[in-house]
């Protein structure tokens, strides 16, 4: 049997990578395992410690690659599986950083009492040795792969310090600078626990019954499809099923967002994460742990949070610019003044190491991705998933949204609430006949003419040669007789339209609600189904709150027939009504809207209006919650039917953008002020410190803030 040798040579792996907390280590990383043999691309995602590296497995092996990393002073395994040997203590560091600030305080202290100079010294000593063990250590890793970061700028500046006699200045920099490192961790810590909580939703173990009758503990992983799970009482659903037995109210807000309970009763739809009420559920499973609507969110975020942003893509940008030009005015002070003035060399060495230290743009980097990973995060939690930086950023410049009808604005709970004849046929044969070709359709207009006719008692006769006419209707042989059913835009490209049907149609326009009107013929039009629906009641508040938050045109893009496409659309407020469209129609109307307002989002069912959310700059599909295609169809995806979800969505990304916007302007404002003190000889080491690790702690926390938006 042929090998394909392209497939069984080239791999790819991602590898958690422990200590890359910044851009400046990523590249590290970059330099080192650039010069690897068989190494093909890689990609860092700093906020998941997630390294994915495609290389060439006749070449290299992820051993290989793991070395590599060591050598950089940092760590990496394969994501799934475990770390060899134990992790840095979070405790022995945090002693190490208590000890380093005692014994700076000490050294002071003796400082100020006249104790002999030998005894201040090595206490100072000992302070910047002990809040330097893992600094140090990093310096020399990043030194060795030539690269500047922010700790081998430190270990330069203490070093220059200590030459400079300055030992205060020293060991207030470690100290300062080791504090900073630790508390900026724990922060980043909390933006990847964001991401992490939805991971621990669903218990490990689940209660489930076998064919016997007898009931058994078995972990999550260890239950197959069919199998049923018992769920007790204020207990959360293992996986994802549905209900064979019992009946309960079930909180699904953990998945879908919504703020109420949802009553599940027999062949109810359930969700892995959701957390069950006061009824015992008997739930059949459908899907396997990692197939389930709950592991497909967790992974979409993931995807989400590791996409870079337009804003983080310059941010990146200029700190590849500005980190060697600082660099460079660094050395030009440390030599101008006192090769060309006569200047004091010991003052300019000095004012260049604080310049040094300033230089590192940790800070600037982090902004954007912390703000954007926390405001996922937060949308997820409601039931929002946006899918990644760049339609969240994107959803802030939104002027203009379009809706469909059907579902979306309306319930899609439709019911035929009339049957008019047009010819001698009675209404019965015209729900008859409409029914048995509509058994064929997935159409929510099917389903409810199917279900009218089932209930009054009629029998449904066999189809032969139906066809779909998509946005128009169907067509089919029942018995000897072929039937055609549509909208009024089919019957006239047949050219089969006729006085009483625009007679009828009037008619049935005139009446009160919202109708959708469905004409049945054979060879000429026999009759005509009206449908109702009603709109939401969140619709009007939505569109509502969508005006207060700045969108300048809501529009209704619908295939229904004008009549009752005006009469939802007033229902519910909208600027604009454009009815009997067909999916090309509406991608035409999308067009001509973003040409018009500017930025426009669409909100459809995910699937039929597919073409008009992918034609949109960022596209809502709602109410997908267990539909592994709509997750897959729009930009944002609302896991339930909540219509205020779209409003809370735009909110959030302005919120985001001012927040990133804020974050950048610290960064480079904090930055700015310190270069110029440090040229004047003002700021001194331990003043750049905290302005440096000081602006990442403070952007960290504002971004932070979005979690809780």
């Amino acid at each position: 049997m042929a090998t394909c040798q392209v497939c069984a040579i080239h791999a790819e792996s991602v590898f958690k990578i422990e200590g890359m907390d910044c851009h400046e280590e990523v590249a590290i990383l970059e330099r080192r395992l650039k010069s690897l043999t068989g190494l093909e691309a890689l990609h860092a995602d700093v906020l998941g410690q997630r390294l994915n590296i495609k290389y060439d497995a006749a070449k290299l092996t992820a051993s290989t690659i793991a070395e590599a990393v060591a050598q950089t002073g940092m760590r990496a395994w394969l994501e799934h599986e475990q770390p060899v040997g134990p992790a840095p203590s979070a405790a022995t560091r945090r002693a190490f950083v208590v000890v380093s600030g005692l014994l700076a305080a000490a050294g002071m202290a003796l400082e100020y009492a006249g104790v002999d100079r030998r005894a201040v010294i090595a206490t100072f000593a000992l302070s910047i040795v002990s809040g330097g063990v893992y600094s140090v250590r990093r310096a020399l890793h990043a030194a060795r792969s030539l690269s500047l970061d922010i700790n081998v700028l430190m270990l330069v500046a203490v070093c220059g310090a200590m030459v400079l006699g300055q030992w205060s200045e020293g060991a207030a920099v470690v100290f300062l600078f080791a504090l900073a490192q630790l508390l900026e961790a724990r922060a980043m810590e909390r933006a990847r626990g964001a991401i992490r909580a939805l991971m621990d939703l669903t218990p490990v173990e689940a209660l489930v019954r076998d064919a016997a009758g007898a009931f058994r503990r078995v972990p999550v992983d260890g239950i197959s499809v069919g199998d049923i799970v018992v769920v007790k009482p204020g207990e959360k659903i293992p996986l994802d099923g549905r209900v064979a037995a019992g009946e309960s109210y079930v909180n699904q807000a953990p998945v879908t967002g919504e703020s109420l309970p949802s009553e599940k009763r027999l062949d109810d739809e359930v969700f892995a994460g959701t957390i069950n009420g006061r009824g015992a559920l008997d739930v059949r499973v459908t899907r396997l742990r990692g197939d389930s609507t709950l592991a497909r969110i967790i992974d979409m975020v993931e995807r989400a949070q590791a996409q870079r942003a337009p804003s983080q893509t310059f941010v990146e940008r200029f700190a590849r610019i500005y980190t060697p030009a600082v660099l460079l005015v660094a050395i030009g002070i440390a030599l101008g003044p006192p090769l060309l003035l006569g200047a004091s060399w010991a003052d300019w060495i000095y004012r260049a190491l604080v310049l040094l230290v300033i230089s590192c743009p940790c800070a600037l980097v982090i902004s954007t991705p912390v703000s954007v990973v926390s405001a996922l995060a937060a949308a997820a939690r409601k039931g929002v998933l946006i899918k990644g930086g760049a339609h969240l950023e994107r959803l802030a410049e939104v002027r203009a949204v379009a809706f469909d009808k059907t579902g979306t604005l309306t319930k899609g709970d439709l019911k035929v609430v009339e049957v008019i004849a047009l010819t001698g046929e009675a209404c019965a044969r015209i729900l008859q006949l409409a029914a048995s070709l509509e058994q064929h359709s997935e159409h929510p207009i099917a389903g409810a003419i199917v279900a009218h006719a089932v209930a009054q008692g009629l029998a449904l006769s066999p189809v032969e040669q139906f066809e779909a006419l998509p946005g128009l209707g169907a067509q089919g042989m029942v018995g000897d007789r072929r039937v055609v059913i549509g909208n009024h835009r089919l019957f006239e490209e047949r050219g089969t339209c006729a006085t009483a049907l625009h007679t009828g149609i009037e008619a049935a326009s005139a009446a009160a609600g919202a109708r959708t009107l469905v004409i049945v013929g054979t060879d000429a039009p026999i009759g005509i189904i009206a449908v109702a629906d009603t709109p939401r009641e969140s619709a009007r508040d939505a569109v509502r709150t969508l005006r207060e938050h700045g969108v300048e045109h809501i529009a209704m893009l619908t295939g229904d027939h004008d009549a009752a496409a005006r009469a939802a659309g007033d229902a519910v407020g909208v600027d604009e009504v454009r009815a009997g469209l067909l999916p090309a129609d509406k991608v035409r109307a999308v067009e001509e809207l973003r040409r018009k307002f500017g930025t426009l989002a669409m909100v459809g069912d995910g699937i039929n209006d597919a073409p008009a959310l992918a034609a949109a700059d960022v596209g809502f599909a709602m109410g997908v919650a267990g539909s592994a295609a709509a997750l897959e169809t729009a930009d944002v995806a609302l896991m339930s039917d909540e219509l205020m979800k779209i409003p809370y969505a735009l909110r959030l990304s302005r919120v985001t953008v001012r927040n990133i916007r804020a974050n950048v302007a610290i960064s480079i404002g904090l930055k700015g002020t310190f270069l110029v003190l440090a040229v004047l000889g003002i700021a001194t080491l331990w003043m750049a410190v905290v302005a440096d690790m000081g602006a990442s702690l403070i952007v960290i926390a504002n971004a932070l803030r979005l979690l809780r938006e």
